[in-house]
């Protein structure tokens, strides 16, 4: 958070750290899990987690980093995400088991801290907390959001436990979610099933309801609206949010795999305008369709620290997009249909499909990493 470190996730199960401001390489965590580190959260200025295809979550102390704090074990399949509460002090993490799982790490010992399984829901592929920590974000492989409004981490949800917020309820709540495992996410190109599983299209209304006076975790299930696809279905892959949680940013493919876009999403509070018209919580703003390359890897796009640019992966490297020409703000430039994201500069320097890129949370400097392993740090002009 402060800038001083850039950690880097591998595949060979290492980590990586640099000193952002002079590139230099600072130390390698050569046996940090035993499989591929998938994903890096910082606690605070000194703390940070990471999470494998071990199946297990590591924290570490940047003042020590020659042993790990310790280690978490709870998921049965890889762990993709991780997120924390700083208000409660609680690490959320998911995983394509389908789990998301709380874990107290105001309790934490050598041998790990209390946990609980929060939510599960079959073919998971990303979730985030809002930066209040008022809402959960999950992502599907399925081409479905789910969203649980008024976020109470300490309530777990069982099946049934919680009102599901939609136009048209034709599926049962355990369809959507159980507290059964489901199986791992195919190897080698688990975003990309043609099975939609319980969450079938056809049982599912594209926009669903926010009901006044909703109780905690009240659950909306959507299909967001992607631009080019109708009826094919597509993958959520890539799920962020917007620094002043405005809106949420996707990277979509399709399910044939021919097709893949950046797409943002305006959040939308408050009762619909008329009850025989329902409106969702997210609207279709600006999108943009990408390269398309480096199939069936997922590509990791991100907001600026102020929201006002967007880092994409681009082929060999990364496009700085915008709502507009000028890099206004989300709020001062709404369209009343879906606009085109406006490409602001093109930076390219990898030799690989470019997987990841980051913006420093201080600095006019982002940072990129590609398939072939090389990180590059670049300080844009304009």
């Amino acid at each position: 958070p402060c800038r001083s470190v850039l950690t880097v996730a591998c595949e060979q199960t290492e980590v990586l750290l640099f000193d952002p401001i002079s590139s230099k390489h600072i130390k390698t965590l050569s046996e940090a899990h035993e499989d591929c580190v998938n994903n890096i959260r910082f606690l605070d200025n000194r703390l940070f987690a990471t999470c494998s295809d071990d199946t297990t979550i590591a924290l570490w102390d940047l003042r020590k980093l020659n042993t790990k704090v310790c280690t978490l074990h709870g998921h049965t399949s890889w762990v993709k995400n991780i997120e924390y509460d700083t208000n409660t002090r609680l690490l959320v993490t998911s995983g394509f088991d389908g789990n998301v799982i709380i874990w107290d790490t105001n309790r934490c010992t050598e041998d790990g801290c209390p946990h609980k399984k929060f939510f599960h829901t079959r073919f998971l592929m990303r979730m985030r907390l809002t930066p209040d920590c008022s809402k959960m974000l999950i992502s599907t492989s399925s081409g479905y959001l789910l969203i649980l409004h008024d976020l109470d981490l300490n309530k777990s949800l069982e099946v049934g436990s919680y009102p599901i917020l939609r136009a048209r309820r034709t599926t049962s709540s355990s369809d959507i979610t159980s507290s059964g495992s489901s199986g791992p996410r195919a190897v080698g190109s688990p975003c990309h099933q043609n099975d939609l599983g319980p969450l079938s299209e056809k049982h599912m209304s594209r926009s669903s309801q926010r009901e006044g006076g909703s109780p905690r975790n009240s659950l909306e299930v959507l299909t967001p609206e992607v631009p080019g696809e109708r009826d094919r279905g597509n993958c959520i892959t890539s799920l962020q949010l917007h620094p002043k949680g405005w809106a949420t940013l996707l990277r979509c493919s399709s399910n044939t795999d021919d097709q893949e876009w950046t797409c943002v999403y305006e959040f939308q509070e408050g009762a619909p305008v008329r009850p025989v018209s329902p409106r969702c919580s997210l609207r279709l703003t600006h999108c943009i369709e990408e390269a398309n390359v480096g199939r069936g890897y997922i590509k990791e796009l991100c907001f600026s620290p102020d929201g006002r640019m967007i880092s994409s992966p681009h082929g060999f490297g990364i496009r700085l997009l915008g709502f507009d020409a000028h890099c206004s703000e989300l709020v001062d430039c709404l369209p009343k249909e879906a606009s085109p994201l406006k490409e602001i500069r093109s930076l390219y320097s990898h030799n690989d499909v470019v997987l990841t890129t980051k913006f420093s949370p201080t600095h006019c400097q982002i940072a990129s990493g590609c398939l072939s392993g090389r990180v590059s740090l670049y300080q844009p002009k304009f």
